[in-house]
């Protein structure tokens, strides 16, 4: 025996499949083989992957250059015996990969999960008895019984069904329960389409099985799923690999200032211990501190703003990720639509009606398309076919915390529903025509009729609802709106049920046939003769939310495209209705171009790079090929982020840049995979992290902006001094006083700022694109240059004035921090001014100023802090030349941003008047 056959077994028949697996149908596998079989195969369980040790994950998070920058600093500091400032710059490292290290591992979580989702009881035939065992000793080879409420414990091959429904969505994506059946399916049969095999984790609905098993644990489909995620990439996010770019160049920097520093320092003859404290200094006035706790903090703040929108984050880099999206790919079922099955029109007695509301709620109205003065009353066919829907039903709906839900099968909610609406209630309906029998649904016959007590002479009433090629070939006549019988016009009805089919709708036919009054029972023959009365055409409709939200990213940039398991005609009528259109071309008429699994197993990598930006839906697609269309979407170029709930979602959402979960309908192995989860499962709220993603990008970029010149500026004074000749205008206790109190106290206070208002019409930024552009490069060198002539300059008139060096250093530090508080205005905003964002729309800001003024102060005046950073208390004459050259810092970074604000404009305004006459030109 082989399991390895498991994938062949749809197209053989049961008894063949059973002989190869060695057991028997009526007593299953005996007792020693059945140890051979434990021996061989073991438990039933998805084997969790071998990961990296906590402690190793834990050193892991001092691998970046910025940490090594910052350790080193700790150890310079700890060499200089500034204890406090070595321990500081220590606790922030420290901080930092303790945040990290938490935030990771709960991602190793994922297949731990996995396998929770595979633990189930099973009820399984061995030598010839009925047991009740754990789902982790079965064997291949087992007879296992299924009925409604279990759970799939195996990936099993059927041999009998009787009215067996299971619902696959979580592996197939499928958004209704699947039709089993025994029958031998096509070789080319897809995942979705092999209807006589059960697998693994999926749920019976409805009705009673017998199958038996031919793959446990690791082979079974979900098995394969598990691989997949071991396999499936982890990626940096762009602001990860932006850090880790601009510190590397950093370190390089730094460490070559230092060096020239210390070489021409004793080229000119000074001591080479002074000149070795020296290079100390720049390199610890160049190192910004404050960047990762910056980035830690304000990632934790887009966190927190984020669970506001419902929307939790389990990775801190996943924030920004989102900022950076350049497509999102969704799943249709409960993510673009509300995962409630609703009919939404209705065909009978020669009119078309409309069916408003969704869901399994009452709410709603049936619109007369046809003739919109005739009411639904007045049309008895209508009538009719509501009442076939609503007797010839097994299910009922319950309303729970203020939600509608389907008791049973999701198209018989539907059928409810729409009885509903129409002003039929089925407690009342199934007491005035009370049911005699029933002939259930089976799949070989695709119909289910009931027999009801009427309430006129006519007698019995037999009606029925199944497929539309089914039901129509047991019909002879029809109804039309008066309620007379009429020759049934085939060809008229195919042409209604082509028109729904066209809209991805799924169609049921309802008929009914009149019995005598004694009849007790109902066969299969009766079931003939029959009087069509109508179509109920349905949809999982789409959330109203996810229209506008999808609306919000297009216009933003951001191209959405579909990826599910459903049907390709289901799937297009949703992208329709949603407005998704392709690569970023016009909505066509008739729904976005959609590709199916198997057209897109036909695809080579090449190819699918391109098709996969162009193509907006991809329909009946499986686990495998979710992830090949992400890993294709990133090789173009794209940042992906990927929405998903089944466990066939999970190795695409562990691959993408950002992984999103439903925390609602979700698996606990998605969630795990993900890097954020939804607690609405609603696409909208994606559009809002999106948002949030944006503003985090935009506060970590000015406290960049905001930072660096302080840190470059510092370098500047050293090196001026280093090549005059002169003292150390600044010592290195004191570089770090700034560093840390401004860091924290100044540049922190962005990490508040609000949105911008444009930040939602903006392109996505291109991946490529650095961290810091050249204008922003530029405006860092402008300020930097402020700071070198003003502290500088500053020092050497000090001591021209006859002051103490501690005297003119505390000066020069004044000016820098000075300088630093009045540009932290110009940096709220990268383009525009304080003024145009509000002066007081971050009150934070107010506060950090406050207490950096305080801060200074104590600086300069206590003596305590003047023993312990070499200050002295300054007069004010002093103050006068400090506060100004802040102030002519402030006006010349705003005189800067205006200069470009105009020029671009008048930039934006040319483009329009060339594109216009070049139109007029073609015009003429």
């Amino acid at each position: 025996m082989d399991v390895l056959i498991g994938e062949n077994l749809h197209q053989l028949p049961a008894d063949e499949v059973l002989q190869l697996l060695g057991t028997d149908a009526e007593k299953g596998l005996d007792i020693l083989e059945l140890q051979t079989r434990q021996a061989r195969f073991g438990p039933n369980l998805i084997p969790a992957a071998r990961g990296l040790g906590p402690w190793m994950r834990f050193l892991l998070q001092f691998h970046t250059p910025l940490v090594y920058i910052l350790l080193a600093a700790a150890a310079i500091t700890a060499f200089l015996h500034e204890w406090v400032d070595s321990g500081v710059i220590f606790a922030v490292v420290l901080v930092n990969a303790v945040i990290g290290f938490l935030q990771e591992s709960s991602a190793a979580k994922a297949l731990a999960a996995l396998t929770q989702t595979t633990l189930t009881e099973a009820s399984v035939l061995r030598a010839g008895e009925m047991r009740r065992i754990s789902s982790t000793e079965l064997v291949p080879g087992d007879i296992v019984f299924l009925q409604s409420g279990d759970k799939v414990p195996a990936d099993l091959r059927l041999f009998h069904c009787r009215d067996l429904q299971v619902d696959e969505s979580a592996l197939t994506g499928e958004s209704v329960p699947v039709n089993k059946q025994v029958d031998v399916m096509a070789a080319n049969a897809s995942l979705e389409e092999r209807r006589n095999l059960a697998y693994t984790s999926t749920l019976v609905t409805y009705g009673q099985a017998r199958g038996v098993v031919f793959a446990t644990g690791a082979s079974t489909e979900v098995g394969h799923i598990s691989k997949l995620i071991s396999t499936a990439d982890v990626l940096e996010t762009p602001l990860t690999l932006k850090i880790a770019k601009f510190s590397r160049l950093l370190l390089v920097v730094i460490l070559g200032l230092a060096c020239v520093t210390f070489l021409v320092g004793c080229l000119r003859g000074q001591p080479a211990f002074e000149m070795f404290m020296a290079a100390v200094a720049l390199a610890v006035g160049a190192i910004p501190e404050g960047l990762p706790a910056a980035v830690t903090i304000t990632l934790s703040i887009g966190v927190a703003r984020m669970a506001r929108r419902r929307a939790i984050i389990r990775k801190l880099p996943a924030v920004e990720t989102l900022g950076s999206t350049t497509i999102v790919c969704s799943d249709k079922t409960g993510t673009l639509t509300v995962n409630q099955m609703t009919v939404s029109e209705i065909l009978a007695g020669d009119s078309r009606y409309e069916v408003s509301g969704t869901g399994y709620g009452p709410l709603g109205e049936i619109k007369n398309l046809s003739e919109p003065g005739v009411a639904l009353a007045d049309n008895f066919a209508a009538r009719e076919c509501l009442l076939a829907g609503l007797l010839c039903n097994d299910s009922a709906l319950a309303e729970k915390a203020g939600r509608w839900e389907v008791q049973g099968d999701p198209t018989e909610g539907a059928l409810i529903a729409s009885a509903a609406k129409g002003g039929l209630n089925q407690k009342e309906s199934s007491a005035h025509f009370p049911r005699i029998d029933v002939i259930p649904f089976e799949s070989q016959h695709q119909y289910m009729a009931s027999l009801h007590e009427g309430k006129s002479p006519v007698g019995r009433k037999l009606y029925v609802k199944g497929a539309a090629e089914v039901v129509l070939s047991k019909s002879v006549a029809m109804l039309d709106a008066s309620g007379r019988k009429v020759p049934l016009d085939s060809a008229a009805v195919h042409r209604q049920l082509e028109s729904l089919a066209v809209k991805g709708l799924r169609v049921l036919v309802l008929a009914s046939a009149e019995l005598p009054g004694d009849v007790t029972s109902v066969t299969h023959a009766d079931v003939n003769q029959l009087t069509f009365l109508g179509l109920q055409g349905m949809i999982d409709p789409p959330r109203p939310e996810a229209i506008s939200a999808v609306r919000a990213c297009q216009s933003a940039g951001i191209h959405v495209k579909m990826i599910t398991g459903d049907h390709a005609l289901t799937a297009q009528a949703i992208a329709r209705q949603i407005g998704l259109n392709g690569g970023g071309g016009t909505a066509r008429p008739e729904g976005p171009l959609v590709l199916t699994g198997r057209e897109l197993a036909e695809r080579s990598d090449a190819q699918l790079i391109d098709i996969a930006a162009q193509v907006a839906v991809f329909a009946r697609v499986t686990p495998e090929q979710k992830l090949r269309l992400v890993r294709a979407l990133q090789a173009g170029g794209h940042i992906a982020a990927m929405t998903g709930d089944g466990v066939n979602d999970a190795p695409a959402l562990k691959q993408a840049d950002i992984g999103v979960a439903m925390g609602v309908s979700g698996t606990e192995v998605a969630k795990e995979a993900a890097d954020m989860v939804l607690t609405d499962d609603n696409f909208a709220t994606i559009e809002a992290a999106v948002e949030e993603g944006r503003g985090v990008f935009d506060n970590l970029t000015k406290f960049i902006v905001w930072t660096l010149p302080t840190n470059m500026g510092e370098g500047l004074v050293i090196l001026a001094a280093i090549f005059a000749g002169t003292t150390l205008p600044i010592l290195p206790v004191q570089i770090l006083w700034i560093n840390m109190s401004t860091g924290l106290f100044l540049g922190l206070m962005l990490a508040f700022e609000p949105k911008e208002p444009d930040i939602m019409t903006r392109p996505p930024r291109d991946p490529k694109t650095p961290i810091l552009t050249g204008v922003l490069i530029g405006r860092i060198l402008l300020v930097s240059l402020v700071i070198l002539v003003g502290a500088f300059g500053s020092f050497e008139w000090a001591l021209g004035k006859g002051s103490g060096d501690a005297h003119a250093r505390t000066v020069a530090v004044n000016v820098i921090v000075m300088v630093e508080l009045f540009y932290l205005f110009n940096c709220r905003s990268l383009t525009k001014s304080m003024f145009q964002l509000g002066v007081f729309s971050n009150l934070w800001i107010w506060v950090g100023v406050g207490s950096m003024v305080a801060l200074q102060l104590l600086f300069t005046y206590a003596p305590f802090m003047n023993w312990f950073f070499h200050s002295a208390p300054i007069g004010w004459d002093a103050w006068w030349r400090i506060l100004l050259t802040a102030v002519v810092a402030h006006l010349i970074v705003g005189m800067e941003k205006w200069i470009r604000r105009k020029w671009t404009d008048r930039a934006s305004v040319g483009v329009i008047v060339f594109t216009e006459n070049k139109a007029r030109g073609l015009e003429r």
